[in-house]
């Protein structure tokens, strides 16, 4: 994700601040409402630094994905919030870049005490849905590992911050890991995978108990990754390859490794990586993107950053109503085919909101994730299923990775003194 993507992002079509989901039946309702549904993957806290977006009072007519209003709607019960640095407009600067992404979200829990809880350990997660009072538990992932600039003293005060997973790679390869987003890049240096420093981060991570994230790495370090882990690792936002054939996508090659490990795909909710149809067109209008947002920024070059902001959403509202959203079965034939061939148990939602351009019809916010549940309903999946889909399988990916943490610290493991 980044600015330019983001920016987009707020073209939806959706009415200003709704907070009821499109009518569902009355069993798909209440399967949905018994859920602890969680969600690995959204970009609001760059609109909290960059404009000041206040989770609980979003401006009018704001027409993002995330909120707590539409939150509640969709029943959304837990929030992996993304921290990600843009790795050129901050490179030198990734850490500090971070950091203040993350006091964006520890300052929106201390607002909102009463609706935000930050949760640091699966239990945290279940605490915060228990009792009258349902608040939304807020945790952070920390997207592309260039944010730790090469230290692991970083890396564990992330995790003391209350991080509590790291991508491994963004789309920009790192100095010990490959990425899928630049493979093609005869400038960037590649490694063949993870370094031996790479694969250290991984068993620190282990250590710690911070999920490891394998979205937008390439095919190599996603293998290198699963040689080195002693935990389940999760893909945050990553969708099917066999459907869309995008690299950021994983094969079924790779599904199938996922559910060897134990892990869990997080389904990404971006119309490129769900329906080729529009993938295709997307990227046919790649060089009018560019020269576009490049205009722009030469034109605001002196602005503030929050005028530079609104500005980079006005173009990304035109831009993105140039391609059709592709139809909501998309994005549920993508969640059909990883339960399908990795398993049911290894399946759930990494939407991406508030980082992306488009969304299929249907999917304007959180508020509309019980259309999701109905239609996997009506595709034959039980009540059974539809919990571990919507958050349960997440949930016990993350209780396996804090038992392995347990017995490594038993074991002094600890990488890099």
């Amino acid at each position: 994700m980044n600015r330019s993507l983001l920016a987009a992002a707020l073209l939806l079509g959706a009415p200003a601040l709704a907070t009821s989901p499109a009518p569902v039946s009355a069993k798909a309702r209440a399967i949905h409402e018994s859920a602890l549904i969680i969600d690995t993957h959204v970009d609001t806290p760059l609109r909290m630094l960059e404009e000041g977006f206040d989770l609980g009072a979003p401006p009018p007519g704001d027409v993002g994905h995330l909120d707590l209003a539409r939150a509640r709607a969709g029943n959304l019960g837990a929030a992996f919030f993304s921290i990600w640095v843009e790795p050129r407009e901050f490179a030198g600067q990734e850490t500090h870049r971070a950091l203040r992404l993350i006091d964006t979200v520890l300052s929106a829990v201390e607002r909102r005490p009463d609706q935000l809880v930050l949760a640091l350990s699966s239990k945290d997660i279940v605490a915060a849905r228990s009792g009258k009072q349902k608040k939304l538990a807020a945790l952070m992932g920390v997207e592309g590992g260039h944010a730790i600039q090469n230290d692991l003293g970083v890396l564990r005060d992330f995790y003391r911050l209350g991080v509590r997973y790291m991508t491994l790679t963004w789309s920009n390869t790192n100095d010990w890991a490959d990425s899928s987003g630049d493979l093609q890049e005869a400038r960037v240096k590649h490694h063949d995978g993870l370094t031996d420093f790479g694969r250290d981060v991984v068993r620190e991570m282990n250590r710690l108990g911070m999920l490891v994230d394998v979205s937008h790495v390439s095919d190599k370090t996603f293998f290198d990754t699963l040689e080195v882990t002693k935990a389940p690792v999760i893909a945050s936002h990553s969708s099917a390859r066999a459907l869309t054939d995008h690299p950021r996508n994983m094969t079924d090659e790779m599904l199938k490794a996922v559910a060897a490990n134990g892990g869990v795909v997080m389904v990404n909710f971006f119309s490129m990586f769900i329906d080729d149809t529009y993938r295709k067109a997307y990227a046919a209008g790649a060089p009018e993107r560019d020269a576009a947002n490049a205009a722009l920024k030469a034109r605001n070059k002196d602005a503030d950053p929050v005028t530079r902001f609104r500005a980079e959403m006005a173009l990304g509202r035109e831009l993105a109503a140039r391609v059709k959203r592709p139809p909501f079965e998309s994005l549920v034939n993508h969640i059909d085919h990883v339960a399908r061939v990795a398993g049911v148990d290894h399946v759930g939602l990494g939407s991406d909101f508030d980082g992306i351009n488009s969304t299929p019809e249907g999917i304007d916010s959180v508020a509309d994730l019980p259309r999701i549940t109905e239609a996997l309903l009506a595709r034959g999946y039980t009540r059974k299923q539809l919990h571990k889909i919507l958050g349960g399988n997440l949930l016990r990916v993350f209780r396996e990775a804090e038992r392995v943490s347990r017995e490594l610290r038993a074991a002094d493991t600890r990488v890099g003194r």
